[in-house]
């Protein structure tokens, strides 16, 4: 290994270490952090299968073995596969958070957190439903933070909890603003949001239809001094989009010491928010009002921020993700492939991320899968 290589990677392959290997250890050909390492390395290089990444492993063993030995070269794919299925992914999962905290030490300042399916993961000849992943995303880094797969006799609202318990350790999520859709808006997942360190944002839909008509009447009725109201306008490709943010912190109606059956209270409530849109497109215009609740006080402009970043894990992750790392294309279907590979792909694309040159991420995959020397910049990043 080059000096100036060590002291970068150092602390990815630390992290790597932390994975168990249950292997006996003399029969072992091809130590567990050489395997994550060709797997992150192959991923970073636009490699999609486990067949594409021995291939370029295979090209480019010399650059492999200026950070690990590699004594027995490459494992082929068939062996790569079988033991990223044995793999514990709550491990794996712990690992990847471990050494994402470590990219930005400081606590984020807004975090989204959202689900999606790898649709390619299903197994139909078995009967196994397609991973269904939940993320933590810091909007203005980035950066994702970790992951939580969702157990098959579960669902989000049970693993949005599992999720903030693993982000809160050492403090992780201290002083966030997280940001959460309607499928979240519940108590229980608010309390577990302030035990983390942080504050809620989250959204009330039809599926709290008592809470959205008592906030939506509110604000129909709200006198002009009980709010503040901001607006913001978006244009680009053909489209404009109004915002019309309100906010109001006189919420003692609706965290009152009510006792009735189905009431809904949120722990440490503070603000109330609304937001109407006008979506203008070529001859068509369409209207959206959104309701939210949070645990914290800000000015509508700072909610408007808060709101509209919450949205780029759908733009800056399970977009990138489809379109750029083909991840609905993904065959990894047995044993606990899917969900490690799943948390490859997030190690790839902050690696990706952090080295901030002017190529698109796509771009950045295809040059480093030709170009080694580039391949150790984002490595080093």
């Amino acid at each position: 290994m080059f000096e100036d290589d060590r002291p970068r990677l150092r602390v990815l392959l630390d992290h790597f270490s932390l994975v168990e290997d249950e292997r006996e250890q003399w029969r072992v050909a091809h130590p567990l952090p050489e395997v994550l390492l060709l797997v992150v390395c192959g991923t970073i290089g636009a490699c999609d299968d486990f067949d594409e990444i021995v291939e370029w492993g295979e090209d480019n063993l010399a650059f492999l073995r200026r950070f690990l030995p590699y004594h027995h070269g490459i494992p082929g794919s068939r062996w790569l596969r079988i033991l990223l299925n044995r793999i514990d992914p709550d491990l794996f999962s712990n690992c990847f958070i471990s050494w994402a905290a470590t990219l930005r030490p400081d606590a984020p300042a807004l975090v989204a957190i959202d689900g999606k399916t790898s649709r390619g993961s299903h197994d139909r000849a078995n009967g196994r439903a397609a991973l269904h992943l939940v993320s933590a995303f810091a909007t203005r880094e980035r950066l994702v933070l970790g992951q939580e797969a969702v157990a098959t006799t579960s669902c989000e609202q049970d693993t949005i909890p599992l999720l903030l318990e693993r982000l809160a350790e050492k403090d992780r999520l201290k002083g966030a603003l997280v940001t959460i859709d309607a499928i979240a808006c519940n108590a229980k997942t608010a309390q577990a949001v302030l035990d983390a360190g942080a504050d809620y944002l989250l959204a009330a839909k039809a599926n709290q239809p008592g809470l959205m008509g008592e906030i939506e009447r509110f604000f129909a009725d709200a006198p002009a001094n009980l709010t503040s109201t901001v607006t913001e306008v978006d244009k680009g490709h053909g489209r404009v989009e109004e915002r019309r943010v309100t906010v109001s912190t006189q919420i003692d109606w609706l965290s009152g010491d009510r006792r009735f059956p189905g009431e809904y209270r949120f722990p440490s409530i503070a603000t109330i928010v609304k937001v109407q849109a006008q979506v203008y497109e070529k001859s068509r215009q369409s209207s959206q009002v959104r309701f939210y609740i949070s645990s914290r006080s800000m000015t509508a402009l700072q909610f408007a921020e808060a709101i509209r970043g919450h949205w780029a894990i759908e733009n800056s992750l399970h977009w990138v993700l489809d379109v750029t790392f083909n991840e609905d294309a993904a065959r990894s279907r047995t044993g606990h492939g899917p969900a490690n590979m799943a948390v490859v792909r997030h190690f790839a694309i902050n690696m990706v991320r952090s080295h901030n040159d002017k190529r698109s991420i796509k771009l950045r995959r295809n040059k480093a899968g030709r170009n080694p020397q580039y391949m150790a910049e984002i490595i080093r990043a």
